[in-house]
């Protein structure tokens, strides 16, 4: 089975992930340009700067590359911006949300900014990534009607949320007769 949970900025998609990957036994593939950001020695701020202006949008390609590759051994938790709409044999595609200012109170505090800070950072960032993915892809991620499921986690713990993936995933495997990851769109 592979399961891919999307969300904008700081809407708990890699904590829920972890909790699902742990309790289903499966691989949490995660790759962030936060990481690649670490990796060159900048700022997040820089590196999504880098791949705003990146030519045919270069950056973003071969980070899918990537990502396509981490999922082709299937039986694995996605949690990124774009999984759910470029790993084309996902079996479940999970969309989490909360209000801005919800999502700006969680990154203050892991990121020990002022609320003010991480709305202003909440907005440039899913806004920017909004633009460049109709840009590069011609990809809507405001849009989620393909999704399977979609979660209110404003009052939610990342153990409740990942619970209620975990059932969906669950009915989801017992009605396909666990034929998950193999499945095309």
């Amino acid at each position: 089975m592979i399961i891919c949970i999307s969300g904008f900025c700081a809407s708990g998609k890699n904590a829920a992930g972890e909790y699902v990957a742990e309790k289903l036994g499966m691989r949490l593939v995660s790759p962030t340009f936060k990481d690649l950001a670490k990796a060159e020695g900048i700022t997040l701020m820089e590196f999504q700067e880098r791949a705003a202006q990146s030519k045919d949008g270069e950056i973003d390609r071969k980070f899918d590359l990537e990502l396509r590759r981490q999922a082709n051994d299937g039986h694995c938790v996605i949690t990124t911006w774009l999984g759910p709409w470029i790993v084309e044999n996902a079996d479940l595609r999970v969309w989490l949300y909360a209000a801005e200012a919800v999502r700006a109170k969680r990154l203050a505090a892991r990121e020990k900014i002022s609320t003010q800070e991480a709305l202003m950072h909440i907005r440039k960032r899913d806004e920017g990534n909004v633009a460049r993915y109709k840009k590069v892809y011609g990809i809507d991620i405001t849009a989620h009607d393909d999704f399977d499921l979609q979660i209110d986690v404003e009052s939610l713990s990342a153990q409740q949320v990942a619970q209620k993936i975990i059932d969906a995933a669950m009915e989801k495997g017992a009605a396909k007769g666990k034929k998950q990851g193999k499945n095309k769109r």
